[in-house]
């Protein structure tokens, strides 16, 4: 493919309350086994676009060591290649990245140094599978500047989270508005974007000469009317995970079969950093039903509606439904859990109990030391 891509994995949001003071977003585990980033490195690697940047910030720990090794996503090349990009000190600069705009354009030299016409920008917060080729053909043929790939929203309560379009019948944005309090529409904006290489660089040195930060407002917004901006709109599954309610919703989408088929079985693949893990053990008297169970885990109670990630142990009369358990807990004897996102690396005290009332979902993070599972 004729691009390179960038993907924006350094934000943090304070909808996701607890589960973001340890990882950034993009590292937040989904659908038992993957990581939020995994979903758009593989779409870059299964669309053909051999050099990826990876711009990584707050609390980037988990997510530089998930992206050690590149081989999981097939970017160990001679040419191309997977780069993490943190914020750099330097003497012509003593800043953080102050948005996405400023981290691109930190990085100019790296764009400057590739010879891909295209960039291929995305986030790293999304749960999707698209075929960036398709876009970059798109964006050709409509001789775009900037190509936004777009998606309907029918969930009302989720659009003042998003980038709100409007287009005219040809595909050309005609307005944007970032996260308004009353959206007029449902076309909204899923933070990937087609954009020359050059032109690139170019808005970002403008940006960066009028301190001006967000790549929505200050490239977006602002050249609306003087650039062209065309609308890509995709058809198939998209969600953000950046807040509880979402992230919670995502997850349990991979009850649903079809859903869960199209991620796991059909082609193409999404990849992930492997972890060698022996398979679920369902130990006698265990109950499960319609549950997603990663490897490593060992059940002994009542398990229904749930996702659990790897190495989750469930003591003996436990119940848990419509659940999310993260990756390495320790559930006691006769916990009772239901409605509730559960931390990593927790241990659940024998006899608790944790509900969600009101059809909120609870965070249960529980700090205190780990029991051997003896």
């Amino acid at each position: 493919m004729r691009a390179l891509g960038i993907i924006l994995a350094g934000g943090n949001s304070s909808r996701m309350h607890e589960l973001s003071n340890k990882r950034a977003i993009a590292a937040m585990p989904v659908a038992g086994s993957y990581r939020a980033i995994d979903f758009a490195l593989s779409n870059m690697s299964n669309s053909h676009v051999q050099k990826v940047a990876v711009l990584t910030q707050y609390n980037s720990r988990s997510l530089n060591e998930h992206l050690s090794s590149s081989k999981w996503w097939d970017f160990g090349r001679k040419q191309g290649g997977l780069f993490v990009f943190p914020p750099t000190i330097t003497n012509d600069n003593g800043f953080w990245y102050r948005g996405t705009a400023d981290a691109i354009a930190q990085n100019l030299v790296f764009l400057r140094n590739c010879h891909e016409p295209y960039v291929v920008i995305a986030s790293g917060d999304c749960v999707y599978k698209l075929d960036y080729n398709k876009v970059l053909e798109y964006h050709i043929e409509k001789k775009a500047d900037i190509t936004v790939v777009t998606k309907e929203i029918s969930n009302s309560d989720e659009l003042a989270r998003f980038g709100i379009v409007e287009i005219s019948e040809d595909g050309r944005i005609t307005d944007f508005q970032e996260k308004p309090l009353s959206p007029t529409g449902n076309l909204v904006s899923t933070g990937i974007y087609v954009i020359r290489r050059r032109q690139l660089i170019e808005l970002m040195e403008q940006a960066a000469a009028e301190e001006r930060f967000d790549f929505v407002k200050d490239i977006l917004i602002r050249y609306k009317d003087v650039k062209n901006i065309y609308s890509y709109q995709m058809d198939t599954y998209w969600s953000n995970i950046a807040s509880v309610e979402s992230y919670y919703r995502t997850n349990m989408d991979f009850l649903n079969k079809d859903i869960r088929n199209y991620f796991y079985k059909e082609y193409p693949d999404v990849y992930s950093k492997i972890d060698d893990l022996p398979p679920a053990k369902y130990n006698p008297g265990a109950v499960v039903k319609n549950s997603l169970v990663s490897s490593g885990c060992i059940i002994n109670g009542v398990v229904e509606n749930s996702v659990l990630f790897k190495k989750i142990y469930v003591g003996n009369n436990c119940t848990i439904k419509n659940c999310v358990i993260l990756n390495d807990v320790h559930i006691g004897d006769n916990t009772y859990l239901e409605n509730c996102i559960v931390e990593s690396r927790d241990t659940i005290r024998p006899n608790s109990r944790h509900v969600g009332e009101d059809g909120k979902i609870k965070i249960v993070v529980e700090k205190n030391d780990r029991f051997p599972l003896g």
